[in-house]
């Protein structure tokens, strides 16, 4: 395949996938009980980060191979996340942080407990959520000069992606931690 064919399929995947995502959440689907799917994606998540570290790793040991293959699980592991991730919200109902019985409110004693925590929450629910959609070109660049062995733009592009990725992998797996109390 010609760069010209990668850069145009990563392109419309870094439009289509986020809409996707944002369309699919518009539809609900009721009957079927999918409260065991985030701890799933969430550890989707953190192996992800764990992968990225060691591809890095990797790469800075001169093992490109190995490197390559930890990056290609790094992408299917993200694949599945957002499959699985679309797959909850498209079936469940949101959760929100705080909120104890599962009301979908927040009470004045449900604020109150939760207090600047529930800011916290937020701050990494939506750093999360837009790094998220901003890395996907990134990455998916990333991959395709390293797959073209065109070594210098692919170290480029990784100074940007690898941290973002990164982010996203771990701010994942602890945004699932911080609401899991809450899942009923």
């Amino acid at each position: 395949m010609k760069e010209i064919t990668f850069k145009r399929i990563i392109i419309v995947l870094s439009v289509v996938l986020p809409l996707m995502v944002f369309m699919l959440f518009r539809i609900k689907i009721d009957g079927y009980n999918t409260n065991f799917l985030p701890p799933i994606y969430a550890t989707t998540n953190a192996i992800t980060a764990i992968l990225l570290v060691a591809a890095l790793f990797a790469v800075k040991r001169r093992k490109i191979e190995l490197h390559e293959r930890l990056i290609k699980i790094c992408l299917g592991l993200s694949v599945l996340f957002i499959v699985l991730y679309a797959i909850r919200h498209m079936t469940a109902t949101e959760v929100r942080y705080g909120d104890t019985n599962g009301d979908g409110f927040l009470s004045e004693t449900e604020l109150f407990n939760v207090r600047v925590t529930r800011y916290i929450y937020y701050f990494i629910l939506i750093s999360h959520i837009m790094l998220s959609v901003i890395v996907i070109p990134f990455v998916l660049f990333a991959f395709m000069r390293g797959m073209l062995n065109q070594i210098e733009k692919h170290k480029k592009i990784v100074r940007f992606a690898f941290p973002i990725w990164l982010y996203v992998a771990v701010s994942g797996a602890l945004v699932y931690l911080m609401i899991s109390p809450y899942y009923i």
